[in-house]
């Protein structure tokens, strides 16, 4: 199963997506490199390129790992993370809701990211967590982190593709992401953040589907 993507964009650039497991993802836009999640466990990071930017969602440990971080920093390399990550770390500049970060012709804005099945948000509470939209000029991605579906979801009708986490209990059910791309019509949709999810059910879920579902090996 393929673990690296190349995607033509809108202004002809081309973004190269490398999926290194569980919830950690590289961006690589015409040699600027984004990190999501670098996590140590699933990746030798000290193979990889230094980061321009590293985004991370939260301060849970399979999704903060301050070694996959050291491996990846050079000087200017710039961390955006909630404030919960920004305290563990000692630095970063934190985003909060709707708060957005530009870097040359890539802008990263922070959205919610949270649990809203009861008895779950202990997981994940309302208000702490982000997720990420990344615009690439014209193109947009979405980063959910670790949620469910959430009240502003209507704000997203513009993603090219959506990387939504599905795997109960901690973030979504294959229904919620159907539901999710049903709203938002993205032109991709990569299932990530999969761990205890039946994929031969996530497939088949998507089959009568209008957006390109790719599930990509993210063991």
């Amino acid at each position: 199963m393929n673990r690296c993507d190349t995607i033509k964009l809108k202004n002809g650039n081309n973004l190269a997506i490398m999926f290194l497991g569980h919830g950690s993802l590289m961006f690589d836009y015409e040699s600027r490199i984004i990190y999501v999640d670098p996590v140590s466990e699933y990746a030798d990071y000290s193979t990889l390129p230094k980061a321009d930017v590293i985004l991370v969602t939260h301060e849970h440990y399979d999704h903060l790992d301050t070694k996959a971080i050291n491996a990846i920093t050079k000087e200017d390399t710039r961390v955006i993370c909630n404030q919960a990550v920004k305290d563990i770390l000692g630095y970063g500049t934190v985003l909060n809701y709707g708060d957005v970060w530009a870097f040359e012709d890539i802008s990263v804005q922070a959205t919610m990211a949270y649990n809203t099945t009861e008895g779950r948000d202990k997981f994940h509470p309302k208000g702490r967590d982000n997720g990420y939209f990344i615009h690439f000029d014209y193109d947009t991605a979405y980063i959910s982190g670790d949620t469910e579906t959430i009240e502003n979801i209507q704000e997203f009708e513009n993603c090219d593709m959506l990387f939504l986490a599905v795997n109960q209990p901690y973030t979504m059910t294959i229904e919620q992401a159907l539901h999710f791309v049903r709203l938002l019509q993205p032109k991709i949709f990569y299932p990530y953040h999969t761990t205890d999810t039946d994929m031969d059910s996530l497939a088949k879920a998507f089959e009568s589907e209008s957006c390109e579902l790719r599930i990509r090996d993210m063991k």
